[in-house]
C-alpha cells in the first residue's frame, strides 16, 4: 500500500504522516526534507537557488541519504562522516528559499527519483505526492488550514512572531500554488478544528474506508 498526504506549508503533514505510519507499522517518506536539504546545501555553497544545473551538480557531488523511519525522517550528507542535516534544514533561511528550489523541474525530478526508489508499503508526504509522484496510490489525503492557525502552530515549534510567520506562509502558499493542490480522488481535511490525533484518526478512517 502507498498512502499520500499532501498539503499546504505548515499544515502538519510530517507529524500526521509519522502518526499514520506508526499506526500502520510502515515507514513514511518526507519529500519536503529532501527539498529542504537541497536548499540548505545551496545556501551553504552560496549558489543561486534558481540555477538548476548548478544545484544538480552540487547534489551529485554531495549526495544525500534520506532515512525514512516511521517516527520521523532524517537526512544525512554522505560525502562526510554522515553529517545529520535534519535540524539545519528547518530554519527560517531555508523556509524563505525552499519554494524556489522546489519549483525547478530538474530538482523535482531528482527528488521524485529518490522517493520512487523506496519499496512500498509507505506513507509519502509532500506537495504533489498524490498528483505527480504516486498517482496510483491507494489512499490520498490533502491537509489544509488557515495561514493564522498554521502560523500559531509554527510559533509553538520555533518561537517566532505569529504575524511575520503568517505573512511568510501566505506568500509561500502563493508560490506553491501550482504544486500544492489536492488530487481529484484525495480526501481534503481541514486541520484547523482538529488536534494532531484527530487528524491521524481521520486519515486512518479514510484509509480503512478506501481499502474496504
Amino acid at each position: 500500500m502507498i498512502v499520500t498526504i499532501d498539503g499546504v506549508a505548515a499544515s502538519g503533514k510530517s507529524s500526521v504522516a509519522s502518526g499514520v505510519a506508526q499506526a500502520l507499522g510502515i515507514p513514511y517518506l518526507s519529500s519536503g526534507l529532501l527539498y529542504r536539504a537541497a536548499t540548505l546545501l545551496a545556501l551553504e555553497a552560496e549558489l543561486d537557488v534558481n540555477d538548476a544545473p548548478a544545484l544538480l551538480r552540487l547534489l551529485a557531488e554531495r549526495p544525500l541519504r534520506l532515512l525514512p523511519l516511521p517516527e520521523g525522517n532524517r537526512i544525512y550528507l554522505t560525502d562526510t562522516d554522515e553529517r545529520d542535516l535534519t535540524a539545519d534544514a528547518h530554519t527560517s533561511a531555508v523556509d524563505a528559499q525552499v519554494s524556489a528550489v522546489a519549483r525547478l523541474p530538474e530538482v523535482r525530478g531528482w527528488v521524485n527519483a529518490q522517493l520512487r526508489a523506496v519499496p512500498a508499503p509507505f506513507v509519502a508526504e509532500g506537495r504533489d505526492m498524490g498528483t505527480a509522484v504516486f498517482p496510483g496510490a491507494q489512499a490520498k489525503f490533502f491537509l489544509t488550514a488557515s495561514p493564522r492557525i498554521r502560523a500559531q502552530r509554527r510559533r509553538l515549534e520555533r518561537g517566532e512572531d505569529v504575524a511575520a510567520v503568517e505573512a511568510a506562509l501566505s506568500a509561500r502558499d502563493e508560490q506553491d500554488r501550482r504544486q500544492s493542490r489536492p488530487a481529484p480522488d484525495a480526501q481534503v481535511i481541514d486541520t484547523g478544528t482538529l488536534d494532531l490525533q484527530g487528524v491521524i484518526q481521520t486519515v486512518l478512517a479514510g484509509i480503512e474506508q478506501q481499502s474496504a
